[in-house]
């Protein structure tokens, strides 16, 4: 197999590929014919600087064109690619090149600071680059489906973040969630928002839609909720695909609204409250389907196509996958996944059926819950509290923007309710206030559930990727 041969340059050369948006405001499209010329020219460059099958290459560039050629140029010859994002900073990236020891990094000039703050001082192909030399490229490698491909590294909620090495098996393996959960169609225009780096972003900003003959929209900017709905407006978009968090920003900053074109809305990373699934069907006519899956397995569930989506609810599985609840934690078999890891580098593969460490729980229909990380889990008073009910009350109050729960010591009850509140513009931390948020909870969901401690903060710790870090909050930080 080989991603870049049988399924780039094997497409109508014609055929759309590519929306660029740059951080200038200039827009260009880009033609399949013209990615697949392209990645070869890069995949020379690739050879002469001597980087060839099974060696790590790292990018560190935005949502551009040239991070998408050199993706396709590394999966042509068969280098591991190690896409990491601009939010890394020199400590974050630093851990990422001791534990591959990449053999090229391609970088963008705007990141050089971090890239030299982190230490690093081999071979570095600089974007954007000029014409590349016209020299011809080595024959595509001919790859099996163990043969390594792509390194993504874990969020490290956690602790430090791991390494994940995913086989070839891994992109022709996205077809199953692109055309199941993303539902990318021919001639369609697909927008997944997350910045290069995250393993949502590798296999849904371009590989998912290729493999359905859709195209892909590239933004390489911040993120602004109303800049977002005039693009996805302008531009046509079909499928949108973005963090719950951008979800919720936008539902409560800006006028959510129905487009000409727009007919599928996704999110996977955490679930949306009620609120927010309300607001954006009110505006559109469409239900936010979520989706679960991790680093190491792939997308593993989604919200059907056919059903309305249910509130809270990740979805079932994924035809063919097996997924079980075994006391609480979901359970995967390993053997139906085709997107499941090979293994962390350093360790060895994993062995047997794959525990997510994931707390959920299913109703009679199949639909499966989140509740939280098995580690995430409060146990006050011999109750088991899931932090996302709690949270999700808070924010459906009208003062709270953003609210995180952990567990804190309590000499009688083990341990208590901890809440961390950020709050909107226009209300102010106060005894009072952190009263009143108490007495929501108990009003909403049982009473043992309320935040006994409520605090207030600026905003979050999170990781990169945009997960709350409840390993700081636990610890105080």
């Amino acid at each position: 197999m080989n991603f870049a041969r049988d399924v780039v340059e094997a497409a109508p050369p014609e055929r759309l590929a590519l929306v660029a948006l740059a951080r200038d405001g200039s827009r260009r499209e880009w033609r399949m014919g013209e990615i697949a010329d392209r990645a070869r020219t890069l995949a020379a460059e690739l050879d002469r600087l001597g980087a060839g099958r099974g060696d790590v290459v790292l990018t560190l560039l935005g949502n551009r064109p040239e991070w998408v050629l050199t993706m396709v140029a590394c999966f042509r010859q068969g280098c591991v690619v190690l896409p990491c994002t601009e939010q890394l900073r020199p400590r974050d990236l630093g851990l990422r090149l001791a534990v591959t020891q990449p053999r090229l990094v391609v970088c963008d000039e705007r990141n050089a600071d971090v890239l030299a703050a982190a230490g690093w001082s081999g071979a570095t192909l600089w974007v954007p680059w000029d014409r590349l030399p016209d020299r011809p490229a080595p024959a595509p490698a001919e790859l099996a489906p163990d043969d390594p491909c792509v390194v993504s590294f874990t969020s490290g909620t956690a602790g430090e973040p791991k390494a994940v090495l995913h086989g070839q098996r891994y992109l022709p393996g996205q077809r199953l969630q692109a055309e199941r959960w993303l539902d990318a169609r021919p001639g369609e225009l697909v927008w997944c928002t997350a910045a290069s780096g995250w393993s949502k972003s590798a296999r849904n900003a371009f590989i998912a839609p290729w493999l359905c003959n859709a195209a892909a929209l590239l933004h390489d900017a911040r993120f602004d909720p109303h800049e977002r709905l005039e693009l996805l407006e302008r531009e046509r978009v079909a499928v949108l695909c973005m963090a719950p968090t951008e979800y919720r920003v936008i539902a409560k900053r800006a006028e959510p609204r129905a487009t000409p074109r727009l007919r599928g809305l996704v999110a996977a990373g955490e679930a949306l409250d009620p609120a927010v699934l309300d607001r954006w069907h009110d505006a559109t006519g469409l239900w936010i389907r979520d989706g679960y899956g991790q680093t190491e397995t792939g997308q593993l569930t989604g919200m059907p196509l056919e059903e309305r989506a249910r509130p809270g609810s990740m979805g079932r599985p994924l035809a063919g996958i097996a997924l079980d609840v075994v006391d609480g934690e979901l359970v995967l078999d390993p053997a139906t996944d085709p997107t499941f890891f090979l293994r962390y580098l350093g360790e060895d593969p994993p062995a047997g059926l794959w525990h997510t460490g994931d707390r959920v729980h299913a109703d009679d229909d199949g639909f499966l819950y989140f509740e939280g990380r098995s580690d995430d889990v409060i146990v006050s008073a011999g109750y088991r509290i899931g932090p996302f009910e709690v949270e999700s009350v808070l924010t459906s109050h009208p003062a709270v923007a953003e609210a995180a729960v952990v567990a804190a010591p309590d000499e009688e009850r083990g341990t208590v309710v901890r809440a961390v509140v950020v709050l909107r513009a226009g209300h102010a931390p106060s005894t009072k206030l952190a009263r009143e948020l108490q007495e929501h909870v108990k009003a909403e969901t049982a009473p043992y559930k309320y935040p006994r401690i409520v605090e207030f903060a600026a905003e979050l710790p999170r990781t990169p990727s945009g997960k709350v870090r409840r390993a700081a909050l636990r610890g105080g930080a």
